[in-house]
């Protein structure tokens, strides 16, 4: 893939999205959940910087599926075999996803109890 063109590598970063859509439940959950929140947000007509941290925990939280989703894909095709150190390291994988989720959800519940009484109020 070295030499490719920025369009090239460009083109195999939305196969990447759009392979994930199609074969990862866990992908389209957080994408479902991403889109439904915007939503909420663009309802809120919230300023910029709030828009900001949320987005950046969107990216965040779709970045670390879309890691989780290569690392294991590619530890089943290289070891199909079950593995104690493969089942560590795609468990350490999920858990960053995890951290990652807990934290939009923390910045998403502090977006609500800060914004919501100053929009209403």
């Amino acid at each position: 893939m070295k030499g490719n063109s920025l369009w090239q590598r460009v083109g195999y970063a939305t196969d990447g999205l759009r392979a994930a859509l199609a074969h990862e439940a866990s992908f389209r959950t957080q994408v479902g959940i991403a889109v439904g929140w915007l939503v909420v947000l663009a309802l809120l007509r919230l300023d910029a910087g709030w828009w900001l941290f949320n987005l950046f925990c969107i990216a965040l939280v779709l970045s670390a599926e879309l890691f989780n989703t290569a690392l294991e894909h590619l530890a089943d095709r290289l070891h199909p075999e079950r593995d104690p150190a493969i089942k560590v390291a795609k468990d350490c994988a999920a858990g960053a996803v995890l951290i990652l989720a807990l934290l939009a959800v923390i910045v998403g519940v502090t977006t609500l109890w800060v914004m919501v009484p100053q929009l209403t109020g």
